[in-house]
């Protein structure tokens, strides 16, 4: 099982390096950005020791792919994809929330009804709502974007206005970019057989002032889907949905007693389930892109990715 979950380059004209949950973000020059999709596992914000087999090609596939199909409608921070597991783009300043959008009662958003809790991010649920119910209209429930080591919090639009997160005004674009953005991937989920039953994206600002969507869209790691076919008649006899996301790697962790809590220690996974895990990964990334899915040479992940970016920072002119 050959997996990348930590590099450590030298790119030319490198100035600095953040390795994140997931991703690590290389800074050229104060221009660029490097963003490498490695195979790590973050599940209740909690890395998981070992790396799953293609995870980082296929977020990145799936991110840059629907970056591609988004253009139109949200402008993003995409350059180039030099590498199966690499997407630069321009040095953007993130803002410091997520925005979360949801048009299902599902995760966290479940989780939290069934402790009798009916308002969101100061955002109302209906009463009487069944988990994995659809609500009347998608809901934005924004997240603080936690320093590292530390969970994402959720967070209301009147306190990321009052404690100046984000400025007033730009904070009604990013609403109005996660609504289109959720009703493109709605879209184009359904064509599938899928539903995007909920989703998260990031913003940053260019150097310039633009607002941009940046690191990753629609991917299992930053969205739930459901499988469509079947969906109004598990609900009706009260079954599980048929899903593909990391759902189903956090209900196993929980049914492990791991829920990142003080105290908990993280389950081992068997080479056997970080397989399945890669299974399900993949299965989700043909669904959704619609397409085989053509695993890329792993016999050395770090020196490809190295010789990959290396010539395209050579060759790249502004």
């Amino acid at each position: 099982m050959n997996t990348i979950t930590r590099t450590d380059f030298n790119f030319p004209n490198q100035k600095s390096v953040y390795h994140g949950k997931v991703r690590e973000v290389y800074n050229i020059n104060d221009q660029l950005l490097v963003m490498i999709a490695t195979d790590r596992l973050s599940a209740f914000d909690v890395v998981m020791p070992k790396g799953i087999p293609y995870k980082g090609q296929i977020l990145n596939l799936i991110a840059t792919r629907f970056m591609q199909k988004t253009q139109d409608i949200v402008p993003n921070w995409l350059i180039a994809t030099p590498d199966p597991n690499v997407a630069v783009g321009h040095l953007c300043e993130p803002f410091k929330v997520e925005m979360v959008i949801r048009g299902y009662l599902s995760g966290h958003a479940a989780r939290e009804y069934t402790l009798g809790k009916r308002v969101l991010c100061g955002v109302t649920m209906p009463e009487g709502m069944r988990e994995n119910d659809r609500f009347p209209q998608p809901i934005i429930t924004p997240s603080t974007k936690a320093d590292l080591g530390n969970h994402d919090e959720d967070i209301a639009r009147e306190d990321i206005l009052s404690r100046g997160i984000v400025s007033e005004e730009d904070y009604v674009i990013l609403e109005q970019y996660t609504r289109a953005l959720y009703q493109r991937g709605t879209e184009i989920a359904a064509s599938r057989g899928l539903i995007l039953v909920d989703t998260k994206y990031e913003f940053g600002k260019t150097k310039d002032g633009k607002i941009v969507l940046i690191d990753e869209i629609h991917t299992p790691d930053s969205s739930r889907y459901f499988y469509a076919e079947g969906y109004e008649q598990r609900q009706d006899s009260g079954e599980q949905q048929k899903q593909l996301s990391k759902e189903f790697v956090r209900q196993w962790l929980i049914a492990h007693d791991f829920q990142g809590k003080e105290g908990q220690v993280i389950p081992l996974m068997t080479d056997d389930y970080i397989q399945t895990v890669s299974d399900r990964y993949i299965e989700l990334c043909e669904n959704i892109l619609g397409e085989p899915f053509l695993k890329a040479d792993v016999s050395d992940i770090t020196e490809r990715i190295e010789k990959n970016v290396v010539a395209f920072l050579a060759d790249y002119k502004e």
